[in-house]
């Protein structure tokens, strides 16, 4: 059983490694994203979540447009990532009882 652990260890430590090398450097800013407003140019995404957040979604609470309409995919990613880690903390942590 021990092996099983090191090995579902390893495979999420090769995950994160993975997931990290797509990532842009610090204090880079080539790489904000941006959306399109027709041909006036670009605004951030961030101008837009502000400006449109209550006509979109008709919530006055702007943190609950941007986490659940606009990111809610994103959320729920965010959501799993911290039920795998707690998951693989009880897994490393747990003790076995002695019979």
């Amino acid at each position: 059983m021990n092996k099983l652990y090191i090995i579902l260890i390893a495979m999420f430590f090769g995950l994160l490694v993975y997931g990290s090398t797509d990532m842009p450097y610090r204090g880079q800013t080539e790489t904000r994203r941006a959306l399109s407003r027709g041909d006036t140019g670009k605004i951030d995404a961030g101008e837009y979540y502000i400006s449109h957040a209550y006509h979109d979604a008709h919530t006055p609470n702007m943190v609950t447009v941007v986490l659940g309409d606009y990111r809610s995919l994103d959320t729920l990613g965010e959501e799993t990532v911290i039920y795998t880690a707690g998951l693989i903390t009880i897994l490393i942590l747990r003790r076995r009882r002695k019979r």
